[in-house]
């Protein structure tokens, strides 16, 4: 392939099928990727652009230019093109999730350090979800804070309401409050934190990227999808973890280093992430589709208006 034609904006593998989009989120959530500086990102977001523009510059590989869009795709927001804040980047969910998720669950006992812990993980989501939020709904400073505090009431008090409530249930079941906080915290942090979208629709594009207007349905098709995403992302540390942890502290040798506990979780969470974070991303395309048909009739009446039975489906960025 001559690289004067390479179409870097080409997906690598087919996104239309799981395993297509399990690779490609491998390699855009590749945690190494966040030890990068940003002089080094910006030198990846010029050379993605050259080639966009038509311009590689001579002697550049096909290899370079892959590895270019992998470092401009795990750092830059697809809408804006602006490079993400380090933490909000889902290059950063395995080191970042490890560390609180494994906090969680080794401190899950004691009232005081289930509220800090959980207000410092729906701290740590609500950055997440803002950066890789739709940016073409834009929300208001006011609420990012109302869906922040919103959030983190909800872990908090589903934390400490269960925690009380389990103080008499075998020890396993209260092992598992921190995955029903944090379910619940999400299904109301990522609407909340996206809410513009749902007030006002997200924007929707035809295959080739003409804007169509907003849907409110395609918010909420977009949304629904990341939760389901980012609560599976969750289950499988936080649900077979404390099983682990359960068995192994009964051995002796497990309880002659208790101070290990909290390293050694941290890190078994860290193997899950590794997997579960281009896995639940994978469950659904970030480019998402929806029939015309499905859209509201005002805004279905307008497109088969003005471009009649040409296009069935619309398409727009869900988010991760």
């Amino acid at each position: 392939m001559a690289l004067r034609s390479f179409d870097i904006d080409a997906p690598r593998w087919d996104q239309s099928s799981f395993m297509g989009r399990l690779k490609h989120f491998f390699n855009i959530t590749d945690c190494r990727t966040a030890l990068l500086c940003d002089s080094r990102l910006d030198d990846a977001k010029a050379l993605v652009q050259s080639c966009r523009e038509g311009s590689i510059p001579p002697g550049t590989t096909e290899q370079q230019l892959h590895y270019a869009k992998k470092l401009y795709d795990s750092a830059f927001h697809p809408d804006t093109g602006e490079r993400m804040n380090l933490i909000g980047r889902m290059s950063f969910q395995v080191p970042g999730g490890m560390a609180i998720t494994g906090a969680m669950l080794q401190f899950y006992r004691s009232v005081p350090a289930v509220v800090f812990w959980q207000w410092v993980n729906q701290s740590f989501n609500a950055l997440v979800n803002y950066t890789n939020r739709n940016a073409a709904s834009p929300i208001t400073p006011k609420q990012i804070g109302v869906a922040y505090v919103t959030a983190t009431s909800t872990a908090l008090a589903t934390a400490v309401g269960l925690n009380l409530y389990t103080k008499r249930a075998p020890p396993l079941v209260a092992r598992w409050v921190p995955f029903v906080a944090v379910a619940a915290a999400n299904c109301v942090n990522i609407p909340m934190m996206r809410q513009q979208e749902l007030l006002s629709g997200i924007a929707i594009t035809d295959e080739n990227g003409n804007k169509l207007g907003h849907s409110k349905k395609a918010a909420v098709k977009g949304i629904t999808q990341v939760v389901i995403s980012r609560v599976t992302m969750a289950a499988p540390g936080m649900i077979i973890l404390p099983i682990i942890m359960e068995r192994l502290e009964k051995y002796k040798f497990m309880q002659r280093i208790t101070f290990l506990h909290f390293p050694i979780q941290v890190t078994l969470v860290g193997v899950f992430l590794v997997v579960m974070v281009p896995v639940a991303c994978s469950l659904f395309p970030q480019r998402c589709s929806m029939a015309v048909s499905k859209l509201e009739l005002e805004l279905k009446d307008s497109i088969r208006a003005q471009y009649g039975d040409s296009i069935q489906r619309v398409y727009f960025n869900k988010g991760l």
